[in-house]
């Protein structure tokens, strides 16, 4: 796989990443620990070197997991982790918390799960209103001082907070929601990325899985996975916003790709500092996404998308309401 550059700090990662969290956390139940250790080796050895975990999958458990697996070619391999939350004792999310001390406590009990001695790259996952970024990125930048940590990333920040954090400490990638679904940062993130030099590692790359068309309007969801509580996906918006998937099927059967393929070769076309890291829980699957790296994506194939999507109307939240006001901050 070709590899791409995050930021101006020259972080060198594949093309495409692989996205650790739903092995763990958001999508149902959790996968049995060989079958997830298998699961982000076989990533490995079709090309992938970047690899997405936090400490709010499980909470806990996904870095486990992604430390066991990767640990024999852990040279080989660029680990992103992210902090900022409390846990109650049932393992349930209980407020953010940024505060330096908590990240430093942090990141010597990520070290240990993730057996390594330097984690590559480290996120704020949610900008935590009473905690100035300036002390954030302070504190990012003493762990770095201290070997323990290498680059610094935000996720979901807005282009203030991105600005002040840089001016701090170099941010060297920002993990935000970004897809043919989600067109949101093209407005004002894209340009102060591009202006700042820092990368963009787009999660949910494939919309949570609508954009590979598998999801009908009448899908239904566990208690356990996410999409159950997101507007976006009640049955009612998911049969609106059906065009979006048919728009990318009649040039998924032209380019002989599939959906999830184009879906993925538009961000790649898009700017060479996007990095997607689309995540799944099967072989087929990842290797269909690895797939969509090798799509060329030429400018005729850009307008006719761009032609398409200007022609359906998203319906629904990606957020619910008590969740939405953790974004862009």
């Amino acid at each position: 796989m070709q590899t791409r550059i995050l930021g101006n700090s020259r972080l060198e990662v594949s093309a495409l990443g692989y996205g650790c969290m739903g092995l763990s956390h958001g999508y149902g139940p959790v996968t049995e620990k060989q079958q997830a250790i298998s699961m982000i080796r076989a990533a490995f050895e079709r090309g992938v070197t970047f690899f997405d975990t936090a400490e709010a999958y499980g909470p806990y458990l996904n870095e486990k997991v992604v430390g066991e697996a990767l640990s024999p070619m852990r040279q080989q391999v660029v680990i992103a982790t992210k902090f900022g939350f409390n846990f109650d004792a049932e393992g349930k999310i209980a407020g953010l918390n940024s505060k330096p001390d908590h990240i430093h406590e942090y990141v010597d009990g990520a070290l240990n799960r993730l057996q390594t001695d330097v984690i590559d790259l480290l996120y704020q996952h949610r900008v935590d209103p009473e905690v100035p970024i300036e002390d954030v990125a302070g504190a990012v930048k003493d762990l770095i001082g201290q070997g323990k940590v290498k680059h610094f990333g935000l996720s979901e920040a807005g282009v203030r907070t991105i600005r002040r954090a840089h001016a701090v400490q170099p941010v060297t990638a920002l993990q935000s929601e970004y897809s043919l679904w989600w067109r949101e940062p093209e407005k004002e993130i894209l340009p102060t990325l591009e202006e700042l030099g820092i990368g963009l590692v787009p999660f949910s790359p494939l919309g949570k899985g609508f954009l590979t068309g598998a999801i009908k309007e009448d899908a239904t969801f566990g208690d356990t996975d996410f999409r159950k509580i997101v507007p976006r996906f009640n049955n009612e918006n998911l049969k609106a916003n059906q065009g979006i998937v048919e728009a990318l099927c009649h040039i998924a059967d032209r380019k002989h790709a599939t959906r999830a393929q184009i879906a993925l070769a538009w961000l790649l076309a898009q700017k060479p500092w996007i990095v997607p890291i689309p995540g799944t829980t099967k072989l087929q699957r990842l290797e269909e996404n690895l797939g969509g790296a090798n799509v060329e994506m030429s400018s005729e194939d850009l307008h006719q998308i761009a032609e398409a999507l200007s022609k359906v109307e998203i319906h629904g939240a990606r957020y619910p309401e008590r969740l939405q006001a953790m974004v862009n901050r």
